[in-house]
């Protein structure tokens, strides 16, 4: 009776926790194409939002470099990055993104959290 206990809960706490488990996700494969979709005919050389803000999203390096008030990815906290609250259209309406569009759709913004959860990393 004692070992099909041990088992069953060794068996429920696996499934927990793999059922809390989510996949890598890719900068250059899931959040690039997003920002290229959403960020990039203003935050880009010649852009409007990179004249502004000096946040150059043509790259992983220019979106981690953030803008001239600083960064806007904290890796590893998706709550602390400026770039989750302003495209979640958290923030003043007037810097809310993407600005004159549609707002990003929930599952695209929920990978963009998910990357700077796992390290915002370059990959």
């Amino acid at each position: 009776m004692l070992h099909k206990t041990v088992i069953l809960t060794v068996l429920t706490a696996f499934l927990a926790l793999s059922a809390g488990c989510t996949r890598e996700v890719s900068f250059k494969k899931d959040v690039f194409p997003i920002l290229s979709e959403n960020c990039l005919a203003c935050h880009k050389a010649g852009g409007e939002g990179l004249a502004k803000t000096g946040l150059n999203m043509e790259n992983y390096e220019g979106l981690m470099k953030g803008t001239k008030f600083g960064p806007i990815v904290v890796a590893g906290s998706a709550v602390s990055s400026t770039l989750v609250l302003l495209v979640e259209r958290q923030a003043h309406p007037s810097i809310n993104m993407p600005k004159g569009q549609p707002p990003i759709a929930a599952g695209k913004i929920k990978l963009i959290r998910q990357w700077i959860d796992q390290g915002a990393k370059n990959n």
